[in-house]
């Protein structure tokens, strides 16, 4: 049987094209004041620091905080992922990045998953694309075969950043974040695969570009993912 990633399981011209249309929709935000500038560029915009997070620099690594899970009721299996309570866009797209990367069909059910990711979500309907979420889960159809052999897969986040077209969007009109506060932020790591009887199985690198909602006053929450990485 071959095993395949979630990021290729639900693939499709339609999807791609929903996703599309949703994601510039809803952030038309995101290609003038979401194009991808700096918690850091605001915060030192007008002399304020950001609470509970370390500092960071926008083009180098974060010491992100992993995303915290639920206790796991099966031994050695994933538990559920728990979005982290942080205001740096930075350390939340690294996590957040972790979470669609990362699930174990020995420990939970494909709705039980979507539901857990539904929860970092911005409450924000009018920025929000919960379909570019899903589409990162393997389908119910998928999930049941990857069941049958036991698959799962954790994830690292070497790396994150705010990309260049965002940081010049930001620059050009510093005040643009100021009306949504969604923030573009690539992530590259790797997910590793394994299965019953095969306990090391594969692993490959993985980049995703994730548009973040980080407001002064509340934890950030994810707005959805992009369709295409942005450098």
């Amino acid at each position: 049987m071959r095993k395949r990633s979630p990021s290729a399981s639900r693939s499709g011209i339609s999807g791609g094209a929903l996703v599309r249309r949703r994601v510039l929709l809803g952030t038309m935000v995101l290609v003038a004041l979401v194009a991808l500038a700096g918690l850091f560029s605001f915060l030192t915009r007008d002399g304020r620091t950001p609470a509970n997070h370390p500092s960071a620099s926008p083009s180098s690594p974060s010491a992100a905080s992993p995303a915290a899970t639920a206790p796991a009721s099966n031994s050695g299996a994933a538990a559920l992922p728990v979005p982290p309570d942080t205001r740096d866009p930075i350390a939340f797209g690294k996590a957040a990045a972790m979470a669609l990367w990362s699930y174990d069909t020995r420990a939970y059910s494909q709705p039980e998953l979507v539901a857990a990711l539904h929860r970092w979500l911005t409450a924000e309907g009018q920025y929000v694309d919960a379909d570019s979420v899903e589409h990162q889960v393997p389908s119910p159809l998928l999930w049941g075969r990857m069941a049958d052999s036991g698959q799962f897969a954790t994830a690292t986040a070497a790396e994150a950043h705010f990309p260049e077209s965002f940081t010049r969007a930001l620059q050009a009109d510093p005040g643009a974040i100021t009306q949504a506060y969604v923030y573009a932020v690539t992530v590259s790591g790797k997910q590793s695969i394994s299965w019953t009887g095969s306990p090391q199985g594969g692993a490959e690198d993985r980049s995703v570009t994730l548009a973040v909602q980080c407001r002064p006053d509340r934890p950030c929450a994810l707005v959805g993912v992009m369709p295409s990485v942005a450098p």
